[in-house]
């Protein structure tokens, strides 16, 4: 088990990177936990959160079996993406933070991709 000083660390050094990349470009961001996740598009250059969805909203709860499997991600990422389309956000940089790009980041970054956000 990573220790909360190493996890940091590691989304620190992603953040980094995606900053040398990423241009006028928004910040799509993950957190995930056990039981739920969540997605983020945020404009660092104001300090705002442009589009947002998680598992714990209403009309996603209902339809879901649970907020931790792919199933549930790929709903967040459509639904991020559409918010996200809704608000003229087409082109952003994914920013995955501590976690790999796979299961459930990556279920949701090819929904969010499918939903119409270039990345």
């Amino acid at each position: 088990m990573a220790s909360k000083e190493s996890t940091q660390r590691r989304a620190q050094r992603v953040r980094r990177q995606l900053k040398k990349v990423a241009g006028e470009r928004l910040r799509l961001t993950v957190h995930r936990s056990s039981k739920n996740i969540y997605a983020q598009v945020i404009d660092d250059t104001k300090g705002h959160t442009v589009a947002s969805a998680s598992t714990l909203e209403k009309d996603l709860k209902g339809s879901l079996k649970t907020g931790a499997d792919t199933a549930a991600a790929a709903a967040v990422g459509k639904l991020v993406a559409e918010r996200a389309k809704k608000a003229g956000v087409k082109d952003v940089v994914f920013d995955r933070g501590p976690y790999i790009f796979h299961g459930r980041v990556k279920a949701l970054a090819d929904a969010a991709r499918e939903g119409g956000l270039n990345f």
